[in-house]
């Protein structure tokens, strides 16, 4: 694993994914280098203009790529099924849970779900279940949830999952990424119990450069805040593309375990891709089942193919 870097990805040829937030950053380094490497890819994004300009900058790239843009947007269970029910083809070989959302101030998605919990998590939950058909009918699909090291930041907290009580937007969002790895803790518990063939992982890009540490400063109008995101930046971040890394090789290298973890060797934050320390919590059985029916209860999307 030591030296793995995008050129070892395999042939994807015959290969088809879904990358979510592909419009720029993380999403769209990956989505590239998984288009690069043969596979037909589905740039799923909530802007119509920035879905059809990453798309066309992808191709201007990577001439030849089997490449489309459709819209989706995590924070509206609407487009999440509509996405779903529209997505052509008896099969979804990679499903890449990228797209999300950083320290926001406090607002609710279209179905009343706190914001960041909503998009991060809840979204991405529906959107697995609804294309889980899809990936049971490829042979060996993944399906890869984006987390972060700074998950260690909260536990999911299921008596205030909306933050009505108490929010902290930091603290928010260390719960979200939480729940994506409670997530796949419990989807791969309940793909090993049913015999399915489909392989679920997290990973996390350690500290990159992209836009998302960018999006709530600017929300708010808040100059400082963006200035001194540059200036870290410039000084501690890795590259978009190294931050991708991890997602990749979760995605695609050989002997990948079930809910494994991958993140940057070089203390979580920089550096190729390994396996990566995570919070003990985040293993917690009860826990992870306890937030796996509550989010069955609040989508409205069942794992009927799963259920244990």
């Amino acid at each position: 694993m030591g030296g793995w870097t995008a050129g070892d990805i395999p042939d994807l040829s015959g290969r088809r994914a879904v990358v979510t937030g592909a419009n720029s950053g993380l999403g769209y380094a990956t989505a590239r280098e998984l288009a690069r490497h043969g596979a037909r890819v589905v740039l799923a994004c909530r802007s119509g203009q920035r879905g059809g300009e990453a798309q066309d900058r992808l191709l201007a790239e990577v001439p030849g790529a089997e490449v489309e843009f459709r819209p989706l947007d995590l924070a509206d269970l609407k487009s999440v099924r509509a996405f779903a029910e529209e997505l052509d083809g008896e099969r979804l070989d990679l499903l890449i849970n990228n797209a999300g959302v950083m320290a926001m101030p406090y607002g609710r998605t279209a179905d009343g779900f706190e914001t960041q919990i909503g998009v991060n998590h809840l979204g991405h939950f529906a959107l697995t279940g609804l294309l889980l058909p899809k990936l049971l009918a490829a042979q060996g699909a993944r399906v890869v949830t984006l987390s972060s090291i700074s998950h260690f930041g909260g536990q999911v907290n299921l008596d205030d999952l909306h933050g009505e009580r108490r929010y902290n937007r930091w603290t928010t969002y260390s719960r979200s990424k939480s729940a994506n790895l409670l997530f796949v803790h419990e989807l791969a518990r309940r793909i090993d119990a049913a015999g399915a063939d489909v392989m679920a992982a997290a990973a996390h890009p350690g500290y990159a450069a992209t836009n998302l540490q960018y999006a709530a400063p600017r929300l708010e109008g808040r100059r400082f805040a963006e200035r001194f995101t540059t200036l870290t930046y410039r000084l501690l971040a890795q590259s978009a593309e190294q931050g991708a890394l991890p997602t990749l090789f979760a995605a695609t290298a050989p002997g990948v375990e079930p809910n494994a973890f991958i993140g940057p060797r070089i203390q979580g934050w920089r550096g190729r891709p390994t396996r990566s320390w995570r919070a003990k919590w985040t293993r917690d059985d009860t826990m992870a089942k306890r937030l796996w029916e509550r989010s069955e209860e609040l989508t409205g999307v069942r794992y009927e193919a799963l259920r244990v």
